[in-house]
């Protein structure tokens, strides 16, 4: 592997401006190892003609700069859309579909200057922590060989954590950008919601569970792209302006945390989880809080409006006879849960969902960041459809495994995950809704103590 691509992506995009390195040797560089490890791996799907790609990459050397990721090749998430490629969202009801328009996050990193190659892998529609679909295959972590790469960004993570690209964007509804960063010793920003806008398509008031944000290997990486991805889109409504994080991801004072854990007892945790997320957090002297809010209020709220928000983003594909039969188990468990739900359920659900907005708001009043593992369990088999079993307790849907996740996807709060170093698991530091910054610079804290 050439030594350009162990390079931090904010030293790569440096030198790709300054003219220092060439886009056409990262690009040739980058073909060469994707070409040797993605075999394996299957992290990058729908790759672009080799000789396609080094033509851009010599037209970007002879153009001047056009932005911060200027020559620079990335790799998007396959659940959005980048013009001239495949969409199929894991999906054969999507497989081959070619897009005609790039989505608004695709379009700010293009028009930044970087060269998209192709897609990283991700389950059918996102749904759930396992990254394999029946169009691509399953992902392979990154660290532990025959395991699951988690996901639904599990693409994004290998393809970061094997060095086949600098940055990536991921996704996160229930923990679809940490559970990955963490199984594979990458990054990850789950942004508060509505800083980095998604398409508006359907419903743009209600159904505020997922978000897209940035994947890197290093925290000040992170920074860098979300000021790429970041900004209000008119379109929408719960879009604001921000101010760029990357000139200030080197500040800030050690962090006040607290740790919760198991969330005292609630959720269930492979042996080994909490004793190695507690030995990383040793100097970090994070204080252990009780519960704020019971688990089953928060889960009951989720699984009410996730399967909810999913029925209704699905709704076209199970109408009709021929593409319903190519949806899977857990798109159909969705959207046939979210078709029966009663306009009470919602009610109920969004009332608890305010109770713990509410709550949270008093915690940050003490504390910089909660602290979480990014998930139950460590990398399970790969050719597991996902664990049904946690510390002998049954898990009765295919991401119950997954609760630990909730506190922050259900009010959108944002959360930086961090590795582990050594070992195939992270931590989530869960902020204020706004605190996109002081998480980052917590990240860039952990990075330079080296994890």
């Amino acid at each position: 592997m050439d030594e350009l691509l162990n390079r931090s992506a904010v030293a790569i995009c440096a030198d790709l401006r300054a003219g220092q390195v060439s886009a056409e040797r990262l690009m040739a560089a980058t073909l060469a190892h994707i070409a040797e490890v993605n075999p394996r791996l299957n992290a990058i799907v729908s790759l672009r003609d080799d000789d396609d790609l080094m033509m851009v990459a010599r037209a970007a050397d002879a153009a001047d700069p056009v932005g911060p990721l200027h020559g620079l090749p990335i790799a998007v998430k396959d659940l959005a859309n980048v013009a001239g490629l495949p969409t199929s969202m894991g999906s054969p009801a999507l497989a081959g579909s070619i897009a005609q328009t790039s989505d608004i996050m695709v379009r700010r990193m293009q028009d930044a200057g970087a060269i998209v190659i192709g897609k990283t892998n991700t389950p059918a529609f996102g749904l759930g922590s396992h990254t394999t679909n029946p169009v691509f295959g399953p992902t392979e972590n990154a660290l532990v060989p025959g395991t699951s790469a988690g996901g639904s960004s599990g693409g994004a993570a290998v393809a970061l954590a094997s060095h086949m690209v600098a940055l990536a964007d991921g996704s996160d509804m229930m923990g679809s950008l940490r559970n990955p960063a963490g199984w594979n010793g990458v990054y990850g920003l789950r942004p508060t919601w509505g800083r980095v806008p998604s398409e508006p398509v359907g419903d743009v008031f209600l159904h505020q569970l997922a978000t897209n944000g940035p994947m890197a290997r290093h925290a000040a990486d992170l920074a860098l792209l979300l000021d790429v991805q970041s900004g209000p889109d008119p379109r929408q409504p719960h879009g604001c302006a921000v101010e760029p994080v990357s000139p200030h991801i080197k500040e800030g004072k050690r962090p006040r945390l607290a740790w919760l854990g198991d969330w005292g007892g609630a959720y269930p945790m492979e042996a080994g989880v909490l004793e190695t997320c507690e030995a990383a957090l040793h100097d970090w002297n994070a204080e252990i809080i009780a519960p704020p809010l019971p688990a089953a209020d928060l889960w009951e709220a989720w699984t009410t409006l996730r399967s909810w928000s999913v029925a209704t983003g699905l709704g076209p594909l199970y109408a009709q006879a021929h593409t319903r039969k190519t949806l899977n188990a857990q798109a159909l468990w969705e959207i046939e849960k979210g078709r029966g739900l009663s306009v009470s359920d919602i009610n109920r659900a969004t009332l608890i969902r305010s109770q713990w907005f509410a709550r949270a708001a008093t915690l940050f009043e003490t504390y910089d960041a909660l602290v979480l593992p990014t998930a139950q369990c460590f990398p399970f088999p790969i050719h597991w459809d996902w664990p049904h079993e946690i510390g002998g307790v049954a898990m009765e849907t295919y991401h119950r495994w997954m609760e630990v996740v909730i506190p922050a996807s259900l009010i959108g709060l944002p959360a930086v995950a961090v590795p582990i170093a050594g070992q195939a698991m992270g931590l989530q530091f869960i902020g204020a809704r706004g605190a996109d910054l002081r998480l980052l610079q917590i990240g860039h804290m952990w990075d330079t103590a080296g994890g």
